[in-house]
């Protein structure tokens, strides 16, 4: 699968910019999953199942699962969505970021082992820690420029002494000398609207990666504002959390709960984007 052709058709295909996070947390799982030994598998696949025909991509996170010893489990999920939901990418949350022999050795690991779509990497060591992936065709690799988290701008706003920030410079090289393959994306948080736009601006149409709606507290509309190309698309707007256990303690059905979680914020995302969207999906 080529990962910008398929996230591409997904954006226009399911009028979606959602990305739903697979971060399974043995703590948080039903109990109807209690002390199976494919717990962690049974619960994402039921949440793909759930979501799949709303989504433009899924995003397992690999430490959820590694934490767990359900690596062998990942790797069976992301063999179910390509085989039952064929054409959604995925990509594998890992924000890997090593020198570049060790950085093939992860590429590997992503691209072979797990057969990801794509993979999220830290560029803070340079571009032959970067290199390693785009050698792979077809395969996204997402950089890390300005994180959701609220200590990312203590090195990412740095000003580099001619008035341009750390972050702005990842973005510059992404969409420039470090893009030949045009593979590259970004991940942007939605927690910092000024900053997305600015990225935007910098990037053209890149596809951006846009953690921190749900539970870290992310606006939708001015994500959506900030983010979107100018024909409403450019974006994959993560929740992970919010969705995942959206049935949590009130004894319903967790993929159903899930679904309807889903369908609200493609909903909210959608009406966003205005006269973008088809009718048919909004609100």
């Amino acid at each position: 699968m080529d990962f910008m052709k398929a996230l591409r058709a997904a954006w226009r295909e399911r009028n979606s910019l959602l990305c739903v996070g697979l971060d399974p947390d043995p703590a948080r799982l039903p109990s109807s999953l209690a002390g199976k030994p494919r717990a962690v598998f049974e619960f994402c696949r039921e949440i793909v199942d759930a979501t799949a025909d709303l989504v433009c991509a899924f995003k397992p996170q690999i430490a959820y699962f590694a934490a767990c010893r359900a690596e062998d489990q990942l790797e069976a999920l992301i063999e179910y969505i390509h085989i039952q939901h064929s054409g959604t990418p995925v990509i594998l949350d890992a924000k890997r970021g090593d020198i570049g022999s060790t950085a093939s050795r992860y590429a590997e690991e992503a691209f072979a082992r797990y057969r990801a779509d794509a993979i999220t990497v830290n560029p803070y060591m340079g571009w032959d820690s970067v290199e390693p992936y785009l050698m792979w065709e077809g395969r996204g690799v997402i950089l890390l420029c300005r994180t959701s988290n609220p200590g990312g701008g203590d090195f990412q706003n740095l000003d580099l002494g001619n008035g341009e920030k750390l972050y702005e410079r990842v973005a510059r090289l992404a969409s420039g000398s470090w893009n030949a393959t045009g593979n590259c994306a970004l991940v942007v948080g939605a927690t910092f609207p000024d900053e997305l736009a600015r990225v935007r601006a910098l990037v053209g149409d890149m596809p951006l990666l846009v953690p921190g709606i749900g539970a870290q507290g992310g606006d939708i509309a001015a994500t959506v504002s900030a983010g979107q190309t100018s024909d409403g698309l450019g974006l994959m707007i993560n929740s992970s959390r919010a969705i995942l256990y959206a049935g949590e303690g009130n004894g319903g059905n967790f993929a159903d709960a899930a679904r309807r979680a889903a369908l609200d914020t493609r909903a909210a995302i959608n009406t966003c984007r205005g006269a973008s969207v088809s009718p048919l999906f909004r609100g």
